[in-house]
């Protein structure tokens, strides 16, 4: 990307303080639009197998019944690129008539917070109207799984495992990076249009390792532990009120990472290696999933769709149907919203420095 990056983030902290405000009045105060008659097309940048189509395909019935006019809303998947050929697409795209709404994840964020190079796409730019956190699950194959002494997992350092990546500037990172700081011995192999594709992977007993986002492991992986297939390894955790690791909401009975880290004498839960993987964990799973409108975005249209999730959130039974579809995490608006998209698209420079270095180190991936 051309602008610095001091200068893209005062940019894009500007703009989205902007939005935030324009939001806020447009909510009080706007008119809204009329979808009747019309189709809105949810872009989501992956594959139809993983937990963002998972998360878009719970949310798409909801939101048609809460916009105006009742619209049809359909869900695209345009993978490739680990999300950084879709995102650059909706990046070309000028709003027209409030009929595309565009879904994001971490594996976009990364690319854009590392300065790949084949990012095109800037998030000042988009209009946020949804964000939704989440968490992740690493799994194992029962064998492997019982080799562990109860949180530490020195045992398998002696194993050898696969395991189908997106690619180590995605969110994969965050999992690649865990792994190495346990001191196990993963290959990753590169290029799978989406996590589900990774799941599919393990159950053909082409991978060894696996680890799905909440939504895509409630519904992929828990039939698998229930029939004796996979055993789940560790959760990445949650972020707790005060900026501590604690223990994933949905998942309440599994260890997270800190846990295992902290009980495996090869990993350490202190230093730079520490407060990076932490670092791009926050920006990666608490501001996980996001729903955006195009640059240009009227008014009407953002106080439209702020208004209608805030309609979805609001239905009484949505708790109960959000907790088995996409887990217990926060879904944000407004406000939330922006400070969310805000986290999750910003990370310190020493982290950033260190995963740069770690990526051109053990993956031979050149960021420059």
């Amino acid at each position: 990307m051309n602008l610095s990056e001091t200068t893209r983030r005062v940019a894009f902290s500007a703009a989205t303080s902007v939005l935030a405000s324009f939001a806020t009045q447009g909510v009080a105060g706007g008119h809204g639009i009329d979808l009747a008659g019309k189709t809105v097309d949810f872009v989501i940048p992956f594959s139809e197998s993983g937990g963002s189509a998972k998360w878009a395909n719970f949310y798409a019935p909801l939101l048609s019944e809460a916009l105006p006019g009742n619209p049809t809303v359909v869900v695209k998947f345009m993978p490739g690129a680990g999300s950084t050929k879709g995102a650059n697409w909706f990046q070309e795209q000028a709003y027209n008539d409030g009929t595309l709404i565009f879904g994001t994840s971490g594996s976009t964020q990364f690319p854009y917070l590392l300065g790949d190079p084949r990012v095109r796409y800037e998030y000042g730019d988009w209009n946020v109207v949804l964000a939704s956190g989440t968490g992740g699950v690493a799994y194992l194959p029962p064998d492997l799984a019982s080799k562990m002494d109860g949180l530490d997992a020195t045992a398998l350092q002696s194993e050898n495992f696969i395991y189908g990546s997106q690619g180590a500037t995605r969110l994969d990172l965050v999992p690649l990076l865990a792994w190495e700081m346990l001191g196990l011995n993963v290959e990753p192999v590169f290029g799978i249009k989406g996590r589900g594709d990774g799941r599919l992977m393990f159950e053909r007993g082409e991978a060894n390792i696996d680890y799905q986002t909440s939504s895509s492991y409630l519904k992929g992986v828990t039939p698998l532990v229930e029939a004796g297939t996979a055993m789940p390894m560790m959760t990445w955790g949650a972020l707790g009120e005060n900026g501590e690791i604690v223990r994933d909401p949905t998942f309440p009975d599994m260890p997270t990472f800190k846990e295992v880290c902290d009980a495996t004498p090869a990993c350490e839960t202190s230093g730079e290696q520490w407060e990076a993987w932490k670092a791009f964990f926050v920006a990666g799973f608490p501001a996980q999933k996001m729903v955006f409108l195009p640059n240009g975005a009227s008014e009407d249209a953002i106080v439209t769709y702020t208004k209608a999730f805030d309609e979805v959130l609001a239905r009484n039974d949505f708790a109960e149907i959000s907790a088995s579809r996409l887990g217990v995490y926060p879904q944000m608006t407004g406000d939330a919203a922006q400070a969310t998209l805000a986290q999750g698209t910003q990370v310190p420079d020493e982290a950033k420095a260190f995963v740069v270095n770690w990526l051109s180190e053990r993956y031979g991936v050149t960021l420059n």
